[in-house]
């Protein structure tokens, strides 16, 4: 779940069927539904991060949810596919001046048929395969390209109290490996993806410009690379575009410079070298101290080739709480030590769950430390 929707959700659950009053900190305000009826919200005044949008409650789930679990191959690109998503969102619609909505044009039924092959919906947008092909015959020539589609809604206030869609977010999850039912697996490659991303957008742009409620508004679109089923790091949005309010054609498409990275990485060499050289005597620390440890994982980010955060897993056996508070101190002085100006998430975990969370954003002149059960 989405870190930055926490407080509009928590907020929901409270609802109960009903909508409070507004308090200091929040705002009522009347949207209008499909069904061209008015209903009340309430827009939180707090914003946790200027990166984050505010959301208005009651909150309002996808028309397509569920569809992720069965489309994606890991939980990694389900939780990229929308978060990557947030991020070339914001480059169009400022956090700002917009509110955030879970997609409510794209229903369950119309993505299924839009990501199904031509040949089963008229609509399918995956090619057409017959009767008489061979599995090897449908891997090389009609392989599945589109995986899933993510779609999210920007709305504003307006003068007189109403909060309307001003805008729009599609994502295209392609497919890098194609996985039939028989035979062998085929890898798809860079180009083809992404001219095949491409067409698919247009064609969806055109669709959604059908609906008289979306004719007008400015859609963006991101083409994300889905990773295969054994990577333990999500894939990426490589390439987003525009289409101003009225216009049926994506334009002006630009490379998006988004890469996970997997820690202590297989090479000692290239972009990731001096990281993972810290990475690997972060880890040989802890492995002197305390050496039971199964392993030690990070995943870093990069945007725009900089590091913009990293995240580390250490899943550990069962502590005692007084081994466990000197751990974890432990720990946090390594943190200090080893990632000095580095945005930084670390999680110790045992077969209970949770037992610590590191958290330094960058800012702050000691990492935030909690150890669970204190």
């Amino acid at each position: 779940m989405n870190k930055w929707l926490g407080f509009s959700i928590l907020l929901a659950l409270l609802l109960t069927g009903c909508v409070p009053s507004p308090t200091d900190d929040q705002e009522k305000a009347l949207q209008e539904t499909e069904e061209s009826e008015q209903e009340m919200v309430i827009i939180p005044n707090e914003q946790i991060k200027k990166e984050y949008y505010r959301t208005p409650v009651p909150f309002k789930k996808s028309a397509s949810r569920g569809l992720v679990v069965s489309n994606l191959n890991t939980k990694y690109d389900m939780q990229e596919t929308e978060e990557g998503l947030l991020r070339i969102s914001s480059l169009y619609f400022d956090t700002q001046n917009y509110f955030f909505q879970e997609g409510q044009y794209i229903d369950r039924d119309t993505a299924k048929q839009w990501i199904s092959r031509k040949s089963n919906y008229e609509a399918g947008l995956n090619p057409s395969i017959t009767d008489d092909m061979t599995p090897a015959q449908i891997a090389e020539q009609a392989p599945i390209y589109l995986a899933h589609i993510v779609e999210q809604n920007y709305l504003q206030m307006t003068d007189d109290k109403k909060v309307k869609l001003a805008g729009m977010t599609i994502g295209l999850a392609m497919n890098s490996i194609y996985y039939p039912r028989e035979g062998n697996e085929r890898s798809i490659d860079d180009k083809t993806i992404e001219e095949k991303g491409k067409q698919m957008a247009d064609i969806i742009l055109t669709r959604l410009r059908s609906k008289p409620e979306l004719a007008d508004i400015p859609i963006a679109v991101g083409l994300f690379k889905q990773n295969s089923r054994n990577d333990i790091v999500p894939g990426t949005y490589f390439a987003t575009a525009f289409a101003a309010k009225g216009k049926s054609e994506f334009i002006g498409w630009k490379e998006v410079d988004e890469t996970y990275v997997l820690l202590p990485a297989a090479s000692s060499t290239g972009n990731y070298r001096d990281l993972n050289t810290t990475f690997k005597n972060f880890k040989q620390d802890i492995d002197d101290y305390f050496p039971s440890f199964v392993n030690v994982v990070g995943t870093a980010f990069y945007k725009d080739q900089k590091l913009n955060s990293l995240r580390i897993e250490i899943p550990i056996q069962f502590f005692g709480k007084s081994e466990l508070i000197s751990f974890s101190q432990y720990l946090t002085s390594l943190v200090k030590t080893h990632f000095k100006d580095i945005p930084i998430e670390v999680s110790v975990t045992s077969v209970n769950g949770p037992e610590v969370l590191i958290v330094d954003d960058g800012d702050r002149k000691e990492p935030f430390v909690h150890v669970y059960g204190y």
